[in-house]
């Protein structure tokens, strides 16, 4: 007994300890994160996007890896390049475009700021060491194009691609099968599960959404850089674009340079003798000292952030239904928040969790204006919440529609037969008590029953999204069918109202609130956003093993208590 006690008291003690030792350490990275740099008066303004990570919401958790980026918001970032044209200190930005760590619409966004701030007068000189879609896109909008001399990387400036993998020939041949019910031709989600390969409605609305998306991207690249979007598309097409130098050559950068080179360029830009007399602001620290919140003013306008799957239950790290309704009624309720701009960046999931957002939106749309902002995408599920917005704004490449719905429900009995030698024997008080067991498949009459509950929901979602958009049911069937749309395409069938950005959507919200001056509002956001210290507690509460994590997943469909039906995308896209 002795023993033993001996042992529970060293294990509290190296808990206790473990927990002071973390604490410690996050108040120092909390403390040196507070710690505001000393930033230049003047010079040129650096925007290395390795450096810095930006994603929809400034989080200090994105920090805590092995890239140590610093974060900042999208607004936060976009608002500094504001600042940086009005500023009489910064003479140019120098941009370093390579590694962005962004989404197609936060990097049409990032590139409309950078767009704004050559309007002011002031240059842009971007140099790139490593081509890629993504980085070039940001690149062609500067004034200057240099990229490096050197030739021991192969660029993958290719142009978009999307691959769709497909699962159902190996589900099949180890015995599971997936019984999917849904509604919509375009409805792909699910698909992957039971096809080998894409069906002829999925090859075709991902090509359509694929050619809008990069017909925007490459007409803005051959906007900024004098020439046509075919000179652009044939050299891609043609395999023209292998080495730097082919990049001068179309006219897509300006010169070659190695780094002293390049030196020299900026040394003139910023009007000294030599490189070391040129003051570089960092872009992040610039930031966090310019982009200041007018705390004072007792307006508000309230920013809240879906982004993320919408989920059932609690998860910090995506939108969860009950936590979000939660904070979208304390925000209704109250009276300062005088406007919502609610920015989307979801690709839908849970139903359940979706309309318990949407009923608070509703309410809150009946008080106040609701604007709503796309980012890369506002689909499915994302597109149910936001679709009842008294304005709503897009991106042209955001990804959005997918109005459907779908259900899946597994069935293992061949594999636990022929591969497990499992033998399972359900007992039920009824004919269908065991019908989400997942241990037989559906009759025929179990299937109708679980299409009429799809059929429903489909319904629903046609008719509300007919009621907010101003439209016949019949006319948003036409436009649904779960079928996928880039936001260009939206607005021409009227799933949007404007392409735009989040502040564009922001300064239309003040004036819906009856003051158009931005200075004279505190923009407030939402939800509140994880901290290191959120991190930890997370980590140091307990986990189940992933053998309990499955086992529990099946308890729970055994209980009736797992959602089966979702308005969701079947895949995400990225920029490289």
């Amino acid at each position: 007994m002795k023993k033993f006690l001996k042992m529970m008291l060293a294990v509290i003690c190296g808990i206790l300890v473990l927990w002071i030792l973390g604490f410690t350490i996050i108040s120092i990275i909390a403390s040196a994160g507070n710690q505001t740099a000393a930033v230049p008066t003047e010079g040129i303004l650096k925007v290395d996007l390795s450096k810095v990570q930006i994603a929809e919401q400034a989080n200090e958790v994105l920090a805590f890896g092995a890239e140590q980026r610093v974060p900042l918001g999208l607004h936060q970032a976009v608002k500094a390049v504001e600042a940086a044209a009005e500023d009489p200190g910064v003479k140019a930005i120098y941009l370093k475009p390579d590694m962005p760590v962004l989404g197609m619409g936060q990097l049409q966004e990032f590139r409309i700021a950078l767009s704004k701030f050559r309007q002011s007068g002031k240059p842009i000189v971007a140099y790139t060491e490593n081509i890629s879609t993504g980085s070039y896109y940001l690149a062609s909008v500067a004034d200057k194009v240099y990229i490096t001399s050197s030739i021991g990387g192969t660029p993958t400036f290719n142009g978009l691609s999307s691959q769709l993998m497909f699962y159902g020939d190996l589900l099949d041949r180890i015995g599971v099968k997936v019984q999917l019910i849904r509604h919509g031709k375009y409805k792909s989600a699910g698909e992957m599960f039971i096809r080998g390969n894409a069906s002829k409605e999925n090859l075709h609305q991902t090509q359509v959404f694929i050619n809008t998306i990069w017909g925007s991207m490459v007409g803005e690249m051959a906007e900024s850089r004098g020439i046509s979007s075919d000179k652009i598309n044939n050299a891609i097409d043609d395999l023209k674009l292998c080495l730097p130098q082919d990049f001068v050559d179309y006219g897509l950068a300006d010169e070659t340079v190695d780094r002293s080179g390049l030196e020299e360029k900026l040394a003139v830009l910023a009007q000294v003798e030599s490189f070391k007399d040129v003051k570089m602001i960092p872009f992040a620290d610039y930031a966090k000292k310019k982009v200041r919140n007018n705390v004072r003013a007792r307006q508000k306008i309230a920013i809240v952030y879906a982004d993320g799957e919408i989920v059932e239950g609690l998860d910090k790290q995506n939108v969860d239904g009950d936590r979000f309704a939660s904070i979208l009624e304390g925000i209704r309720k109250d009276s300062t928040i005088k406007a919502v701009v609610l920015r989307v960046n979801s690709p839908g999931g849970s139903v359940t969790a979706s309309e318990k957002i949407k009923n608070e939106l509703d309410l809150i749309s009946g008080q106040k204006p609701l604007i709503a902002s796309y980012g890369n995408y506002a689909a499915s599920g994302g597109y149910w919440i936001s679709n009842n917005a008294d304005k709503i704004y897009s991106n042209s490449v955001t990804i959005t529609g997918s109005i459907g719905v779908f259900g899946m429900v597994p069935d293992f009995s061949k594999v636990l037969k022929d591969v497990a030698h499992v033998g399972i024997d359900n007992v039920s008080s009824n004919k269908h008590g065991d019908m989400m067991s997942l241990t037989r498949p559906f009759t025929d009459e179990e299937y109708a029953y679980m299409q009429r509950s799809i059929e429903a929901i489909y319904e629903r979602f046609v008719r509300i999204v007919a009621e907010a958009r101003d439209k016949t049911p019949e006319q948003i069937d036409e436009i649904a069918q779960g079928r996928v749309w880039a936001g260009a395409d939206a607005l021409e069938i009227g799933l949007v109202d404007e392409i735009g950005t989040l502040e564009d959507a922001i300064a239309f919200a003040a004036t819906a609130a009856g003051d158009s001056n931005l200075a004279a509002w505190n923009i407030v956001e939402y939800p509140k956003v994880n901290t290191v210290a959120d991190l930890f507690s997370s980590m140091m509460a307990p986990q189940d093993e992933d053998y309990s994590i499955y086992l529990k997943w099946f308890d729970n469909w055994k209980k009736g208590k797992c959602e089966f039906t979702f308005a969701a995308m079947p895949y995400r896209i990225t920029v490289k």
